[in-house]
């Protein structure tokens, strides 16, 4: 786990082939940063129809940031549909799934969480002024600014966001407000570390 709050850019994001060797990911970040991650989030460029590999006991929710469609036929015989501009599905990962595209390639942006020791929710949402988003040990913030430009308040001692960059908020001695400001369009991530008993520590 990191110790300070950080933006990744977009440009420093580590481009890997999947783990079934069948596509290409760009990492944005892994916690932590080691083969056993707790969650993980990238960014899956699609290129033809191929079978998603598999991740037993992890968790996934896949959003469509670019692209004019991509379907998933899940062994069970559900098909999902994942258009523009930003529908997005949750999954199990150890389910068989072979993602067809719909119209050409696409870019999605895939949150993975180990299911016994993360709880994670993603929310996507307008950026129109300020918003506030609240750290606190145990609970982390990915912000992925999918357009526009934003800046967090001066105090936070945190670079300008981009198209494309992702801020991760931490705050390990105590609950910490971060504000961005700017316009646009942002995925909201809230990652919530889980002891044995369900609680956060």
């Amino acid at each position: 786990m990191f110790d300070r709050s950080h933006v990744i850019p977009a440009n420093e994001y580590r481009r890997e082939r999947w783990k079934n060797s069948l596509g290409w990911t760009r990492e944005i970040v892994r916690v932590p940063d080691a083969a056993a991650w707790h969650w993980r989030l990238s960014i899956a460029e699609i290129e033809r129809d191929a079978a998603f590999s598999s991740f037993p006991g992890i968790d996934r929710e896949l959003v469509l940031l670019r692209g004019n469609g991509l379907r998933l036929r899940f062994e069970d015989g559900r098909c999902v549909e994942l258009l523009p501009p930003h529908e997005r599905t949750r999954f199990r990962g150890e389910e068989g799934v072979i993602g067809e595209l719909v119209d050409g390639i696409t870019h999605d942006f895939n949150l993975m969480w180990r299911r016994d020791t993360v709880r994670a929710e993603l929310f996507h949402r307008p950026l129109v002024g300020p918003m506030l988003f609240f750290a606190e040990p145990g609970v982390t913030w990915a912000i992925h600014l999918l357009a526009g430009q934003a800046e967090f308040d001066v105090a936070d001692d945190l670079p300008a966001l981009w198209s494309g960059d992702t801020a991760l908020l931490v705050s390990p001695e105590g609950r910490k407000r971060y504000a961005l400001h700017g316009g646009g369009e942002l995925l909201a991530i809230r990652v919530q570390t889980l002891t044995t008993n369900g609680v956060s520590p």
